[in-house]
């Protein structure tokens, strides 16, 4: 089992809509890291699920991987948001995966605190200008977090 961190504005969606639908594919992912580590996700996996691009960004809760990796339908819809001229049925480039909901944290784990803890000193959520969407957590990092949700 490994576990993951995965941005998501909320905006856009957020961790309450997951619950709202229960299973959700992750798609629109367009980076090739981000997308290599889709691609080593396995079922049972566990999510981190962190908001962005909100006054006080952190973890919120969690997912749970529940389908491995396969090829985004939204990069061959030109209607979309995410499509990707250059991909195409044979050989797509972009995968997403689907993801389950599984909690809310009562307080969210705010990035000014995960930069205190000694289990993220090495992190690159941390990091200054990282913006991969997609991160490994270590699993002492994992249980670190679930320890300080509650």
């Amino acid at each position: 089992m490994a576990y993951w961190l995965m941005k998501t504005e909320p905006d856009a969606f957020s961790l309450q809509d997951l619950q709202q639908r229960g299973q959700e594919p992750w798609d629109g992912i367009r980076n090739y890291q981000a997308r290599n580590f889709l691609r080593s996700m396995q079922i049972g996996d566990g999510v981190f699920i962190y908001h962005s691009r909100v006054p006080v960004p952190g973890i919120v809760g969690t997912a749970e991987v529940v389908s491995t990796a396969y090829p985004d339908p939204t990069q061959f819809d030109p209607q979309s948001n995410h499509y990707d001229p250059a991909s195409s049925l044979q050989q797509p480039r972009w995968d997403l995966i689907d993801v389950a909901y599984r909690r809310t944290f009562a307080h969210h784990i705010a990035l000014d605190s995960l930069r205190t803890m000694p289990e993220f000193l090495d992190s690159p959520l941390i990091r200054k200008g990282n913006r991969l969407s997609i991160l490994p957590i270590t699993v002492s990092q994992w249980h670190h977090v679930l320890q300080c949700a509650g």
